[in-house]
């Protein structure tokens, strides 16, 4: 069963409701990382799958399980009365710069049958967009044999404007690549809030 979810949708929800996660000027990193989590655990468990925090799958080369922070997988007892039907996401939430390549590792390491994410979605603090070609052109590698719908999304610091980019890649099986960009700023409060960069006069 073929689930191709429309991961751009996605990223605009996440962008429209970062105030939601209620995150503030007080909080560290390792709750930006669950706070995000649980904003796409919420959500898949609203579209009908069963989700799983710091899930498990076998990597074939390493020879041992390696953890998903977030994983959705699709049941429907019509098709299989035993077995998850497909693995339908896979999602990694990472802050630390120097794991980018980690991250990507484990969205497409090889696995398994039935453990092969449809979608998968990484989430990775970068040092600065110089890195986001590098990475690309890594995940574009590893999905020509995976084929997976994919999200990056990558964040980092820019110090002219005194806010956080956050610019996201949705690539197809194909290859095919779309873009979308935001900001991530605190407002007067110190609560962290998103727009899309059009929406942003003071980039203009």
């Amino acid at each position: 069963m073929d689930i191709n979810l429309d991961l751009m949708l996605f990223f605009e929800g996440y962008i429209r409701n970062y105030r939601r996660l209620n995150l503030n000027q007080l909080h560290n990193r390792s709750m930006f990382t669950r706070r995000e989590i649980e904003h796409f655990s919420n959500l898949g468990e609203m579209l009908g799958f069963y989700v799983f925090v710091e899930d498990a799958k076998y990597d074939l080369r390493m020879k041992r399980n390696r953890p998903m922070d977030l994983s959705w997988w699709k049941w429907d007892e019509r098709i299989d009365k035993e077995n998850f039907v497909c693995l339908v996401l896979h999602l990694e939430r990472e802050n630390q710069w120097d794991k980018d390549v980690v991250t990507i590792e484990k969205l497409f390491s090889m696995t398994k049958e039935g453990y092969i994410p449809q979608n998968v979605i990484g989430i990775q603090n970068i040092e600065s967009s110089l890195r986001i070609d590098y990475l690309n052109k890594l995940v574009l590698k590893k999905n020509k044999k995976q084929q997976s719908n994919v999200l990056m999304i990558y964040r980092f610091y820019d110090k002219d404007f005194d806010l956080d980019r956050v610019w996201a890649f949705f690539f197809t099986p194909s290859g095919n690549v779309e873009e979308r960009r935001a900001v991530c700023k605190m407002d007067k409060f110190g609560y962290w809030f998103s727009v899309f960069e059009e929406e942003y006069p003071l980039l203009n």
